[in-house]
């Protein structure tokens, strides 16, 4: 939830940012960035543009994650929620290649935890391919207990770690 609201919040600061200027008043630079020259004395602003299929794309416009409970690898209907989105972008993003990861809390063994999170990954990736998502635009991976994105022996970091990534790997940037 908390990472929904952050990607909500940054998708609101993006757009409240593009505002469109008079006549003669922002520069292009090869960057990537467009710098708008306020009609106030404010300082001028730096707008980076999102490149279309990119994984900044998937985050910023989709969400590239989804949670599970403990011990579980069934989808919640939030879950869903953001994987009918992700299957929307990746069907107006025919080009793109995505590595669906697979990720558990600290709690359980090594072996456990790389088994649940390749049943994570795999359930991701079974409900992509029944929203129409071609299965050979997907790769999986069980990263288990290695990478936590939360530090911390509590519920709210474990909360976090229980998780499915989506990531683009290919056809975007």
């Amino acid at each position: 939830m908390r990472i929904k609201f952050l990607s909500i919040l940054a998708a609101v600061a993006l757009l409240s940012a593009c505002e469109t200027a008079s006549k003669g008043d922002s520069t292009s630079s090869g960057a990537g960035t467009t710098t708008v020259k306020p009609a106030t004395s404010a300082p001028a602003v730096a707008v980076k543009r999102v490149k279309a299929g990119s994984q900044e794309d998937l985050v910023v416009n989709v969400g590239d994650r989804v949670f599970f409970g403990f011990d579980q690898f069934s989808l919640s209907n939030d879950a869903r929620s953001t994987l009918d989105k992700q299957a929307a972008w990746l069907k107006a993003n025919p080009g793109v290649t995505v590595r669906l990861e697979g990720h558990c809390d600290e709690r359980g063994t090594r072996e456990y935890n790389l088994a649940l999170g390749e049943r994570r990954a795999n359930a991701v990736q079974d409900y992509l391919t029944a929203n129409g998502v071609n299965p050979d635009r997907i790769v999986t991976i069980s990263w288990g207990k290695e990478k936590p994105v939360a530090n911390g022996s509590n519920e709210a970091a474990w909360r976090q770690n229980r998780r499915g990534v989506t990531r683009v790997i290919g056809g975007g940037s």
